[in-house]
């Protein structure tokens, strides 16, 4: 099988075993085999979560031989603080947190994250100190935007 059959075959596996509010992000496939999926859900997803869906379908892909001699590695989890967002659910979620935009054209913005519909984002944007201080929020077509991330502040 090529590797693109076996992410499909992959993929097909791993829907079943979703549960509660999970929801599939992304697969990265490297050459050696070592597969790792990215999950995420609404309400956050623990690593209990995680370790059950990995066990279930290493056992699953074991049994069917989808990798000769078990020749694969697989990792589940969460994508990471510093990976981008992909997926509109993603930003349902991260509602009322702040984030940092790259638009299309190379623009850098930071913002708090006001709102999600399928076709864009509301976002609240504040310039300026003390009085001058002036606080807009933007509606941004996601055809404008190259990537956003969350953005953790301590």
């Amino acid at each position: 099988m090529s590797i693109d059959t076996n992410i499909e075959t992959v993929k097909k596996l791993l829907v079943p075993l979703l549960f509660d509010d999970i929801f599939f992000v992304d697969m990265k496939v490297k050459p050696t085999n070592n597969i790792k999926i990215f999950l995420d859900a609404d309400r956050g997803l623990g690593i209990e979560k995680c370790i059950k869906i990995n066990r279930a379908l290493y056992k699953i892909m074991e049994e069917m031989a989808i990798y000769p001699d078990g020749d694969f590695s697989l990792e589940v989890s969460s994508p990471g603080i510093d990976e981008p967002l992909k997926l509109h659910r993603q930003y349902v979620k991260n509602v009322g947190r702040n984030i940092a935009l790259t638009l299309q054209d190379g623009t850098e913005k930071e913002g708090k994250l006001l709102n999600a519909t399928e076709e864009d984002i509301a976002v609240e944007f504040t310039e300026g100190k003390g009085k001058k201080l002036v606080t807009q929020t933007f509606s941004i077509p996601f055809a404008d935007i190259k990537q956003t991330k969350v953005l953790i502040k301590f």
